[in-house]
Formats: structure tokens, sequence, C-alpha cells
């Protein structure tokens, strides 16, 4: 199957595996370059910038032909780590990096210098010109089906109108679980997929067997959003401590969050201790668990190796 993101990178597969908080890892990625597709990893991932030199080393290093790997970079003030990863990632090089939540611009100048691509999540037009004249090499077209920090449109309605008005090429993200999900997004204009819930429940995730299985127990309909975790509304599993605590800011959050002095601090808080809140589900067993995942856990139905996911979804 060849479209501009197979070109770009490379693949065999118009597939990126998505980079996820906590999830991706350098196991999962090395199993989606085998299959023929490409793999991303949050840099936050990594505590430290030599645990990220040493992941991409690595991955470097066991890199097939067919095969791509890159790194989100949350680039906003919210992240203290993004100029140091992206120059550690500048220096060692991958495929691609995958922007998230700021202006691309910075790095952009700096990954292209050293020919690595830059791709940006957006959730409208209007983001989707600003990146495309700052040289992004493709948008990512985050639709309202995506798991964790979501659009507002339709993945349809998304994608006809990016493709309508941007010349670079379009990568959808969100509401993809089986192939006929791929054929779908392919047949709206897009040139690919970024797909990141289905591998939650992958046999390589470093999470808890209790989050993965919750991907197989839970469906669709089991999908709420929620103001809780980082101050941006987050799509989560609603399991009974969700239900339980809520899904919207309380009252001091809200009251804070609009105070043009103080807001910038408090989302920098929020988001801080939603991070590890997301952390201690992801990688310890309480009745306290907040899972991030989207709609397209209904075609979990087992906790899998990660090339049986991937064979899945360009065959089945």
């Amino acid at each position: 199957m060849k479209t501009k993101l197979t070109e770009l990178l490379q693949i065999e597969h118009p597939i990126i595996q998505a980079p996820m908080f906590l999830v991706s890892n350098v196991a999962m990625v090395k199993e989606a370059m085998n299959s023929g597709i490409a793999g991303c990893i949050p840099a936050l991932n990594y505590r430290t910038l030599d645990e990220l030199r040493l992941a991409i080393r690595e991955l470097k290093s066991v890199k097939p032909n067919r095969g791509a790997f890159g790194f989100n970079l949350i680039v906003n003030k919210s992240n203290v780590k993004y100029k140091g990863q992206l120059e550690v990632i500048c220096e060692e090089g991958c495929d691609f990096i995958i922007s998230s939540l700021g202006s691309p611009e910075e790095t952009i100048n700096q990954a292209h210098k050293v020919g690595i691509k830059v791709f940006c999540d957006v959730i409208d037009l209007k983001f989707a010109k600003k990146v495309e004249e700052l040289g992004a090499d493709a948008i990512i077209a985050v639709n309202n089906q995506a798991g964790g920090h979501r659009g507002g449109k339709s993945p349809k309605d998304l994608i006809g109108e990016l493709s309508s008005n941007c010349d670079i090429p379009i990568i959808s993200a969100g509401g993809v679980g089986c192939k006929s999900d791929i054929d779908k997004m392919l047949n709206y204009g897009a040139e690919g997929v970024s797909v990141g819930s289905p591998f939650i429940a992958s046999i390589e995730a470093n999470v808890t067997e209790e989050y993965k299985q919750a991907c197989v127990d839970y469906g669709e309909d089991d999908i709420v959003m929620t103001e809780r975790i980082s101050g941006t509304p987050c799509t989560v599993i609603n399991t009974p401590y969700v239900q339980k605590i809520g899904t919207k800011q309380t009252w001091l959050e809200s009251i804070l969050n609009k105070n043009k002095k103080l807001k910038k601090w408090v989302k920098m808080i929020r988001f801080s201790i939603g991070m590890n809140a997301t952390k201690n589900a992801a990688t310890k067993a309480t009745y306290k668990t907040v899972w991030v995942a989207g709609p397209s856990i209904e075609h979990t139905k087992g906790i899998l190796p990660v090339k049986e996911i991937i064979k899945k979804l360009v065959s089945s």
C-alpha cells in the first residue's frame, strides 16, 4: 500500500504507532519497524537526556530497511525539558519528530538542519495552515475519536477540510482499530494513520496487566472526557473510580484558570500533577486508576504481541 506517508518514511504500510505517554517504548517500536510501519515514543517517557540518547542509539542499531522511528515532543512551556530533548534528538538522529501542544517553529528549523522530518499535531485548519507555512513535512490530524487529548471534528470532516486546503500530507489520528478503519481514513483523503490505543494491550507495553485488561474488557461506549488529568480535556476509560471523582475541574481550578496572571502557572502545576497521576495508573495496580485510552479499544479482544496487532490492522 503506497501513499505519500510510505514514501516519506520508506515504510511498507501507511501506519504510525502513535506516541503514548508511559506506554510506548523501544521494544514496541522495534516490533513496529520489523512489521514495516513507523513507531514513535514521547521524549517525556525518559527521565533523563542520557536515557533518551541511549534509546535513540538502540533503535538506530536495529533499524531495518522497511521501518522508521521517531519521537514526540511537547513544544510548549509546560515541558521544561523540551530544548534539551530537541538537542539530543537532533544530535543523535531519527526519521521524524511529532510536535504537540505549541508552536513547532524551532523544532522544524533545528530538525530540518539534520534531515529529520517534522509532523505536527493539529485539530483545525487554522493551525494546519500555520504549521504548513512554517515548513512542516506532514500534518497529524487529531480528530474527535482520538485517545488522550483529542480534537473536536469527526475524521471525515477534519481530513476533508485539511486535504482540500493544505498541500502537505494528512495523517489521521483517532478512530482506527481495524483495517476497515484505515481504509476509511484513506478514502477520506488521508495519506496514513496514527494508531495508539490498540497497542496499549500489547505484550511489549510496560504498563500493568490491569491497564491492558481494561482495554480488553471495556469498549467504545466506556470512553469519557475528563478535565482532571492535565487541565485539558482528555479521554479515559470510565472506571468506577473515574465515576467517583467526576470528570470536571474543581471550583478552585476553574477560578484559577480564569485568572490571566495565574493561568500559565496553574496549567504547569496541573500538567505535572496529571502526569504523575497517569504514571501511577499505568505502573501501579490500585483502585485509584485513571487509564487513558480512545474508543478504538472497541476492537481490542486480547493482549497480543505488537506484531500480531499490526498483522490484524493490515490484513483483516
